[in-house]
């Protein structure tokens, strides 16, 4: 019979331990440290993630009911407390520097061949206890933001970040890296002048929406094709201010596509592409439900709802880690190509973590056989 190395074994060759070492030496993150290398950090908190567990006692208790197959990872068992202390003082850059090493590795295997990139752009809140100051939104809410820009095509996150809830989502956005040659997609928690005439001048496409109450000044029509949803096309300018006390820094003409939706509401999308059809425009504005989509996955599938710490170092480090395990789960999924449901993937991965199975022979276990009750009188019987 073929020897097979357990199903988490197997998905922890997907990450580079030789950049995962480098990265622990950078932040000296072993220094000093006794009891629980950043390895055996990373790793249980990994299984807590594919293995489903939310808390702390159900992390280090599968842990150690398993504590021979960890030897053969390089790992061991953990203790709560020593856990809980990692993940409050580890750094978590660490853990963001080896998501952004994994996902190199990941974009490039996931991502089809398309000329251009599509960007989705927006954020998630993360309910916090009480207990987190550095969160506070108010006197009995603490809450947290997720950040994210998602590549459209390879369904696949390419940036994250973390604030406290209070930091409003064009702030964060600020920050993001930008590629020149993608088109970005966001809606309305992204208005600003100042960034969109960044966005432009590097030579992004922009596909969002208009306020209610923004006049699109001096428009010229433009045809508009017969039979598309497309309910006019319209190039012009923005106002001069926004919000009536800040110059606009974007003079450049852009452009309203008036769409009907199916519940017919109308939406006044906005681009800076004067060129491309109307209906690509609003194709592209369509595909910003996969960013919802993708939130609802994640918070469904792995561990962001309950936080093992209330401190701002752990609630990024377990985020780090939740989209490390997306990454891996995502390039594992793609060797077995009998499994073309992420969830139906992960649920089998769940079932079988610590199973020694190939993990391009994952199936839905089979139901034991049922006995009727004739049956089960005569084995009964038969004792």
């Amino acid at each position: 019979m073929r020897h097979h190395n357990s199903v988490f074994h197997q998905i922890l060759k997907l990450i580079p331990w030789g950049q995962f070492d480098r990265l622990v030496e950078h932040h000296g993150a072993d220094q000093r440290i006794r009891r629980m290398s950043t390895k055996d950090q990373f790793v249980a908190l990994l299984y807590g993630q594919l293995s489903g567990a939310t808390s702390l006692r159900e992390i280090t208790g599968g842990l150690a009911s398993h504590a021979a197959r960890l030897y053969h990872l390089g790992a061991r068992p953990v203790q709560r407390s020593t856990l809980a202390d990692a993940n409050a003082k580890r750094p978590a850059a660490l853990f963001g520097e080896l998501f952004a090493t994994i996902l190199a590795q990941a974009h490039r295997a996931l991502r089809r061949k398309v000329a251009e990139t599509v960007y989705l752009i927006d954020s998630t809140s993360l309910k916090l206890n009480g207990l987190s100051e550095w969160a506070r939104f108010s006197t009995e809410v603490a809450g947290a933001k997720m950040h994210l820009i998602l590549d459209a095509d390879a369904d696949c996150p390419v940036y994250f970040a973390v604030t406290p809830a209070r930091v409003n989502d064009i702030t964060a956005a600020k920050d993001m890296p930008i590629d020149p040659s993608g088109s970005y997609v966001f809606d309305l928690g992204y208005y600003d002048y100042s960034w969109w005439a960044e966005l432009d001048a590097q030579g992004c496409r922009i596909v969002s929406r208009f306020k209610k109450n923004t006049p699109l000044v001096e428009p010229h029509d433009l045809p508009v094709p017969e039979g598309s949803d497309v309910l006019s096309d319209r190039i012009g300018h923005l106002p001069q201010r926004q919000a009536g006390n800040r110059k606009n820094p974007f003079q450049d003409p852009v452009r309203e596509v008036r769409v009907a939706t199916e519940r017919g509401t109308i939406l006044r999308l906005l681009t800076n592409d004067l060129d491309a059809p109307a209906q690509e425009i609003a194709d592209l504005y369509k595909r910003r439900w996969a960013i919802e989509l993708f939130f609802r996955w994640v918070k469904q599938n792995l561990k962001i709802r309950h936080f093992l710490g209330t401190s701002e170092n752990a609630v990024r480090v377990q985020i780090a880690v939740a989209l490390i395990a997306y990454l891996v789960l995502s390039l594992a999924r793609k060797a077995c190509t009998a499994i073309e449901s992420p969830l139906a993937f992960n649920r089998l991965v769940r079932q079988n973590i610590m199973h020694r199975r190939a993990l391009d022979r994952l199936q839905t276990p089979h139901p034991p056989p049922q006995l009727n009750p004739n049956q089960l009188i005569l084995e009964l019987a038969h004792g």
